[in-house]
């Protein structure tokens, strides 16, 4: 069940960000047929975020997606406990899980992840609520150009792509962000076998647009705005 607690992220450090392009393409069309939400729980969860979204008519055909070169982008998750979420390549047959945040990161704690080439890879900076570096990581071969999320927890492990799920169904719903959170894409878990469902199990947050709609530009003032 989502929480109804205001979104209150922490602070993002400038330096962190000093070599990311936070702009991505817009490349997520709408997903048809829209799937079935069930219940109040995530309209309920939006609202008290302050968010404009529809569940069963806005969600994001997200099921794999691409960025450009040196794209950065933060993460936390603000419903679910002890779930870790990241990116997977999307081709690979039996893809290696990249953990941007961990499970066992506590309220308050946010990773920043930055894509680079020469070689290809994925750079990820876990920091706490204080701003205070706990852990770096660097998965080699992180594909940007064409890449899927997912979320591991106590319920399994849960894929954006459909096909990949357990239960062949999707398990993971995306949506634009609005208002404060503009340009920024919502990641909707549902742990239950399907189809259909609450899709409020796990809620992640993805500063970064995926979606073909007009989005402002990232700066730092709007970095420190949302994470603070």
């Amino acid at each position: 069940m989502a929480s109804s607690r205001p979104l209150t992220p922490a602070r993002f450090v400038l330096t962190t960000f000093l070599s990311m392009a936070l702009a991505s393409s817009a490349l997520a069309a709408a997903r048809s047929p829209q799937v079935p939400v069930s219940g109040t729980a995530l309209a309920t969860f939006f609202a008290a975020q302050g968010q404009a979204i529809a569940v069963n008519s806005q969600q994001l055909d997200l099921q794999r997606t691409s960025v450009p070169a040196s794209t950065g982008f933060g993460m936390r998750t603000f419903v679910g406990a002890s779930v870790s979420h990241g990116i997977y390549n999307a081709a690979a047959i039996a893809p290696a899980l990249y953990q941007v945040y961990p499970g066992a990161a506590t309220m308050g704690w946010f990773a920043v992840a930055s894509f680079r080439t020469g070689p290809q890879r994925l750079i990820v900076n876990l920091l706490d609520a204080s701003n205070t570096l706990q852990g770096q990581s660097t998965f080699l071969g992180a594909d940007n150009t064409d890449f899927g999320f997912y979320e591991a927890g106590p319920g399994g492990t849960f894929y954006s792509q459909d096909a990949r799920n357990a239960s062949g169904n999707a398990r993971m719903l995306a949506f634009n962000g609005t208002g404060a959170f503009a340009g920024s894409t919502w990641l909707c878990t549902e742990t239950g076998t399907g189809p259909g469902g609450d899709f409020a199990d796990i809620i992640t947050f993805v500063d970064l647009s995926l979606a073909p709609v007009p989005t402002r530009a990232s700066s730092w003032s709007r970095v420190k705005q949302l994470f603070r």
